[in-house]
């Protein structure tokens, strides 16, 4: 990919409504309005891997206490979660820590293109909350055997990336 590519993991888009019932749009503006009204310590963003972590027990003991906020939605890549943290999520919070973890499902892309999009995802994350810390959780291998998917989220932290 030259430098003059747009990287589509690394560029900023909304999630198609291939429903049809704005269940994405509907789930941002919810998590504007949480940000608007609480005050988190730890703020989870990602897909429905963070999505589906406040349905476990874990959660409610964990997590819970320290007011944290789940911004997962399931199906989002990291252009979906670009476009939703540069668009008002992170705007009227400032949690201690923010945990991401996404990038599963970006397919069609090359583990370097999501790197890059998981970079820039940490860069708005600096920007908007300069005192937060940021942990980043690996992608998990997809698939029982080995399959091209398993093989290629392996390599997206393998890459070598600049420091932001």
């Amino acid at each position: 990919m030259s430098a003059d590519d747009l990287n589509p993991a690394a560029t900023p888009t909304p999630c198609e409504d291939t429903q049809g019932d704005g269940r994405w749009m509907s789930m941002h503006n919810r998590f504007v309005s949480d940000s608007k009204d609480k005050e988190p310590e730890v703020l989870f963003v990602g897909d429905s891997l963070v999505q589906l972590m406040h349905q476990f027990g874990i959660w409610r003991q964990l997590f819970s206490p320290l007011h944290a906020l789940n911004f997962g939605v399931g199906g989002d890549a990291t252009q979906h979660v670009l476009w939703r943290l540069s668009n008002g999520e992170l705007d009227n919070i400032s949690p201690k820590v923010v945990v991401l973890w996404v990038g599963t499902n970006n397919h069609g892309h090359t583990a370097e293109q999501i790197c890059e999009g998981i970079m820039a995802i940490v860069q708005v994350i600096k920007n908007k909350l300069p005192q937060a810390r940021t942990l980043v959780l690996g992608i998990l291998p997809r698939g029982k055997s080995p399959n091209r998917l398993r093989e290629r989220n392996a390599k997206v932290f393998l890459r070598p990336v600049s420091n932001p």
